[in-house]
């Protein structure tokens, strides 16, 4: 089975290295669009809900992007040759009522797409769209019955056995469209890993990522609360990874989590390839900076995104971004960061000696 997480995809676009390398503007090759911020569940861990995650202080929960808005933004991302587009949250995306005729256009012009979901509207419109021109979907969980589904997103009894009928459903279909599923580890679900990777296999899904659930800004926070967890996980872990096989398998990210909070480095430069557009119309250096004022680089709501992507401002902001004494906090490009510096820091006299 061909891999779909890797760190090092960055290094297939050569263009956007050089112009890194350089300090030219380049069009980014992956954009995330938040399209809403209203959502059907109430996840108590959600980064951009919780009292205490710096994620989504500055959020509304009323706001979303107007079609008209998104389908501009659309025309410019295909005009500066951006490659890829993730519809996520903010809030659910597929509650967006535009979104399959958006989907359907990026597709047509090139532009691959993909979806972070909780699966409540993987069905009828939202689902045709996504199984004839996106390249992967991936639906968001944390339970493993309807009883702990409930619990944890304040959702009504159901909608679990609910989200399996939906997702067996969609990989009835046999699309091209990769769909996964994202399990966050919790106290309360670590001993359930293997059973529900287990029921997501036989549900059809084609992998399913396994991440800790962020419970603070701090490193050590997060510390704390996975040690009393760390060794059962690992093995539920070890044991899911038993089901393994050409058609399915495993991504275990659970133990990255600790790496990402304190950096050393001065520049961000995987800020240049991948950036945020928020349902605000805000525009932000990442995901984990998306609704904090910290983040923003600027905002389509009285502008084309084209504009302000290649403005002096917007430039100078991105060069004045210090991880170092911006982003002592999660950070999903850490890794990603770490070794993009080391690539560019090389002497050009002396890449050949591979």
């Amino acid at each position: 089975m061909a891999r779909v997480y890797s760190g090092l995809k960055f290094l297939l676009y050569p263009d956007r290295l050089a112009a890194i390398r350089e300090g030219r503007a380049c069009a980014p090759v992956h954009v995330r669009i938040k399209p809403t911020n209203r959502c059907n569940h109430n996840c108590w861990y959600c980064a951009y809900r919780a009292d205490n995650l710096q994620l989504g202080e500055g959020m509304d929960e009323a706001d979303q992007i107007p079609p008209e808005k998104l389908f501009e933004i659309a025309r410019d991302l295909v005009d500066m040759g951006v490659k890829a587009v993730t519809f996520s949250g903010g809030g659910e995306p597929l509650l967006y009522k535009s979104l399959p005729e958006v989907v359907e256009y990026l597709s047509a012009n090139g532009i691959q797409v993909g979806a972070l979901t909780n699966g409540s509207n993987l069905k009828g419109k939202m689902a045709d769209a996504f199984a004839r021109h996106g390249t992967w979907i991936r639906v968001s969980l944390d339970a493993h019955d309807d009883a702990s589904y409930a619990e944890s997103r304040s959702v009504g009894m159901g909608k679990f056995s609910q989200l399996l009928r939906n997702i067996r459903q969609f990989a009835d279909r046999r699309s091209n469209c990769v769909l996964g599923a994202s399990f966050i580890i919790t106290e309360s679900n670590a001993p359930h890993i293997y059973s529900v990777c287990r029921m997501l296999k036989d549900a059809g899904v084609s992998h399913v990522k396994l991440s800790a659930v962020v419970v603070g800004n701090e490193d050590l926070g997060n510390s704390v609360y996975h040690t009393s967890i760390r060794s059962l996980a690992a093995l539920q872990i070890e044991r899911a990874k038993e089901l393994n096989d050409d058609q399915f398998h495993i991504v275990d990210h659970y133990h990255e989590l600790a790496e990402r909070f304190q950096k050393s480095y001065e520049s961000c430069p995987f800020s240049r390839l991948l950036t945020v557009i928020g349902a605000d119309g805000g525009v932000y250096t990442c995901q984990d900076k998306a609704y904090t004022e910290g983040g923003k680089l600027g905002s389509v709501l009285n502008q084309d995104f084209k504009s302000l992507w290649y403005s002096e401002e917007t430039c100078g902001r991105m060069q004045a971004i210090s991880p170092a004494r911006d982003c002592q906090h999660h950070c999903v490009a850490h890794a990603k960061n770490l070794a993009l510096l080391d690539m560019l820091s090389l002497d050009p006299a002396h890449i050949p000696f591979v």
